[in-house]
Parts: C-alpha cells; sequence; structure tokens
C-alpha cells in the first residue's frame, strides 16, 4: 500500500471509531441504534485482539528461528 493509501485507511478508520462511540454515547432516543453501533464496536475489538495476537505469534516464531 502507498503511504497516501495507509493514511486514507486510517483517517475512515477513525471515523468510524468516532462515529460508533458518538452513537454509543447520544441520548436514549435510539436504544436499537445505540445497541448495534456497541455490537458492532465490541465485534471490532475482538477480531482486532485476534489479529494481534495471530501477528504476535508469528513474529515470536521467526524471532525463534533467528535465535536458533
Amino acid at each position: 500500500m502507498t503511504k497516501q493509501t495507509k493514511i486514507l485507511t486510517g483517517l475512515l478508520a477513525g471515523v468510524a471509531v468516532g462515529t460508533a462511540i458518538a452513537l454509543i454515547l447520544s441520548s436514549d432516543k435510539n436504544d436499537d441504534l445505540k445497541q448495534k453501533a456497541s455490537d458492532w464496536f465490541c465485534d471490532l475489538l475482538d477480531s482486532s485482539k485476534d489479529k494481534l495476537a495471530s501477528v504476535s505469534g508469528l513474529v515470536k516464531d521467526k524471532m525463534a528461528k533467528t535465535n536458533a
């Protein structure tokens, strides 16, 4: 990916996270919408944790092979 693509992706991800947080913290008018946004945000965090754990495992394996 180019530098511009990475910046744009990060910007869009920030907007999505900010929107989700704003919806969750907004007034009690749309409880259903807030619940859906909250569920989406939790799913996003869970998938991020899974991906980070996977990458962490790959890095540890590569480091172990390099040090061996």
